[in-house]
């Protein structure tokens, strides 16, 4: 064995240094050779030397053995956010609105080679020239139903950086399979549009001619003379109204009070009546009770002693006894 060495002593150091030699060049190239993309990325094999790049794998985010002369050319996973400034969106009545809005668009992973021969890396401005439409909706109702107006902007929007083919999961997104969209298995290239998804849209500034601005101006003056008007005119009927209704109830406290007037007259004539009616005939029936008890039968007795007494009941008349005259009085 030890003869062996010997013999081949220089053999195995050739031998032992190739291994060493493999082993450092590995140490060396190993960590090279792999490349990481972030979660929020997306990339392509891309060889450093020669620059060209590789469109047939789309990767995502994880650690990759690619060799040492390869790199990601990286494109963004992740929401882009864009905002756009006076855009524009042509109307149902043919009127030029510009528009302000943002939105929140995705790259398409399976259709990334497309967007990557047409714009490379330089897609972004092409997103943000791309982001118009044309609605079915009048310039007012970009103002009175805005909703619906973000809705179907937001939607056109979509289909022009979309496309008009039907995503693959029409759970994807709210826009992904609209009314009308080709299916995906028979959809062209050229009809992806631009390869993105446009998931979120906001509506902000919507800004009009000055000439229909000052038209709305004007049709919203006169609508507010109008309501003016005619409540003006409501108040004016509810007034007159108000004032009848005021005087039919003052005419029936007046009534009220004339009727109960003349019922407590009439209850008060009836009870002097009454009371007249209740004091003569007690005095006749003492009258009577009195002639009989003193044996007056004499009618000129009977007057006399009637009159004494109906003088004697006046308050103004003051009466004396006088022997010689019987009777003397004066009024007062």
């Amino acid at each position: 064995m030890g003869e062996f060495f010997d013999n081949n002593r220089c053999l195995l150091m050739i031998v032992g240094g190739g291994f060493v030699l493999v082993a450092a060049i590995l140490v060396i190239v190993l960590p090279m050779s792999f490349s990481t993309l972030e979660y929020h990325e997306y990339g392509f094999k891309r060889q450093k030397s020669t620059g060209s790049v590789d469109t047939t794998t789309v990767y995502s985010g994880g650690k990759y053995l690619i060799g040492p002369d390869a790199e990601f050319k990286v494109f963004r996973a992740d929401a882009h956010f864009l905002s756009v400034y006076d855009i524009t969106v042509f109307t149902y009545d043919k009127l030029e609105v510009k528009v302000t809005a943002n939105f929140q668009y995705f790259l398409r992973k399976d259709e990334l080679p497309l967007l990557h021969d047409a714009y490379d890396l330089y897609y972004e401005d092409v997103m943000k020239s791309n982001a118009g439409a044309i609605t079915t909706f009048n310039t007012r109702d970009l103002f009175s139903k805005r909703a619906e107006a973000e809705e179907m902007i937001g939607k056109a929007v979509s289909q022009r950086l979309g496309g008009t083919c039907c995503r693959k999961d029409c759970n994807e997104y709210r826009w992904a399979c609209v009314q009308g969209c080709i299916p995906a298995t028979s959809c062209d290239d050229s009809l992806r549009g631009l390869n993105a998804n446009v998931k979120f849209f906001q509506l902000s500034n919507v800004r009009i001619p000055r000439e229909v601005e000052e038209q709305f101006m004007t049709t919203i003056i006169l609508g507010e003379k109008d309501l003016r008007e005619k409540l003006l005119q409501n108040a004016t009927i509810i007034r007159k109204s108000t004032n009848a209704e005021v005087q039919d109830i003052k005419n029936k406290a007046s009534e009220v009070v004339q009727n109960s007037t003349a019922e407590a007259q009439r209850i008060f004539t009836v009870s002097q009546a009454e009371y007249t009616n209740t004091i003569e005939t007690a005095r006749s029936t003492g009258l009577k009770r009195l002639y009989s008890d003193l044996k007056i039968s004499n009618q000129e007795q009977k007057n006399s002693f009637d009159y004494l007494r109906t003088l004697r009941g006046l308050k103004n008349v003051h009466l004396t006894v006088d022997f010689d005259q019987r009777i003397a009085g004066s009024l007062n």
